[in-house]
């Protein structure tokens, strides 16, 4: 077991290229079964997620091989349907393999996916369209059993934008007879590039990033090599912790369209943010001023996977600010490990009350989720003294070279074994 040992107060300066995104890596690395031919993803970033998804896809019996950040996927000797608990347990988007082992095998099982606790994230809109599509499902003693003769296009409503359950049906019907209609799609520009990614392979999907997405479904995939976007979770991250900190610094591979709303929200604290192209400038004096109200919402709305981290920045921003969780309810776990920095905030149901002081203290910090742990590394680094932050396996699931990145920046961080 790791921790970071933190000396805050030192403002950011700098260059960085986003690593891959991973809310896009996991379902490629799943659309890789769709086909008897090689798959290479390049710039695989190395974090837990990625790890598990790759042996996830070793354990159903595709043959792997990982080589200066690239993935290459054989999934010519799959021979398995059924996808382990135990790695299942770590990893919430081992769910993405449901629909495209159903496609592969017409069978499929699995048991309830896991991930970091930040709240319900039933899996119902999945089950329901996989349902809409001919898939037989039941659900005992934790597993979910799927099965389907043969997969058939539908008009499917989604009750709410999942993008998740978007997602796993596109894998599902791309290769399903006929049309598949999905409405109230999710938006996210993760969805893009999986269109893009199986478009590329050979199917016909169209209208991701809109409402609705269309499904004609083809007889065969082919192989290829494809790069995924950049990682817009990870580049607002570190642009908030330039925002809070003070300095400036330079994102890559990021179109400031992905991640407009955080934008939006640090010019109002204070930040001065040139963008052009997929380059992200930034900087800030680090005196911050606080934002009325911060409402998290699908895309394009601010992410729910910036909320913590935005939070965090608002501790120390002149004036309050409200934080309303949207998405997930159990999300502001985080807050307890602020207020032992001297963070002044309040948790009434899905909303933060955030009043801000003037500085925090260092203090001992146990990272309980991927981004509130992220969050407290950006709390240390604002910090007066020193802070220690555990739990880092955490981090490690959505963060490559955490710790090398910042320093590059110019922070005062270290990692060391426990």
């Amino acid at each position: 077991m790791d921790k970071y040992i933190i000396d805050g107060g030192e403002k950011l300066y700098g260059k960085l290229q986003a690593q891959s995104a991973k809310n896009t890596v996991l379902p490629l690395l799943a659309a890789a079964v769709l086909t008897d031919e090689q798959v290479k993803i390049r710039g695989v970033p190395s974090i837990n997620d990625v790890e598990n998804m790759l042996l996830i896809l070793s354990e159903v019996g595709c043959k792997i091989k990982r080589m200066k950040g690239c993935a290459v996927i054989d999934s010519s000797n799959a021979v398995s349907h059924e996808i382990p608990a135990r790695l299942t347990k770590e990893l919430r988007s081992s769910v993405f393999m449901l629909g495209s082992v159903l496609t592969r095998f017409r069978r499929a099982r699995i048991s309830y996916p896991g991930g970091c606790d930040i709240g319900l994230r039933p899996i119902d809109l999945h089950l329901s369209g996989l349902k809409r599509l001919g898939v037989t499902i039941v659900e005992e003693n934790g597993y979910i059993d799927c099965r389907a003769d043969k997969l058939v296009g539908a008009e499917i409503l989604l009750d709410c934008p999942s993008v998740g359950a978007t997602e796993n049906i596109i894998l599902a019907a791309v290769k399903a007879e006929g049309t598949t209609v999905i409405r109230n799609a999710a938006k996210e520009p993760e969805i893009v590039d999986l269109q893009n990614f199986l478009n590329a392979m050979g199917a016909n999907v169209k209208g991701a990033g809109g409402g609705t997405v269309v499904i004609q479904g083809v007889k065969t995939l082919h192989g290829l090599e494809y790069t995924p976007i950049g990682d817009r979770i990870e580049a607002g991250t570190y642009l908030v912790a330039a925002a809070s900190c003070g300095g400036e610094i330079e994102i890559n591979g990021v179109p400031a369209e992905n991640i407009a709303a955080l934008l939006h929200k640090l010019r109002e604290n204070g930040c001065k943010i040139y963008a052009k192209n997929d380059k992200i400038i930034l900087s800030s004096d680090g005196k911050l001023k606080s934002v009325h109200l911060v409402e998290t919402s699908p895309f394009p709305g601010f992410p729910t996977d910036l909320q913590a981290q935005y939070s965090t920045l608002s501790c120390t921003a002149r004036g309050t600010t409200l934080v309303v969780e949207n998405l997930f309810e159990t999300r502001y776990k985080y807050a307890g490990e602020l207020r032992r920095m001297g963070a002044d905030i309040t948790i009434r149901d899905r909303t933060a009350i955030i009043r801000g002081v003037e500085k925090l203290h260092g203090a001992y910090l146990t990272a309980s989720d991927l981004r509130g742990g992220a969050a407290l590394v950006l709390a240390a680094l604002k910090a007066e003294g020193q802070s220690t932050v555990t739990d880092l396996s955490h981090i490690d699931r959505g963060y490559a070279d955490f710790e090398c990145k910042l320093r590059k920046l110019g922070a005062k961080i270290r990692r060391v074994r426990i």
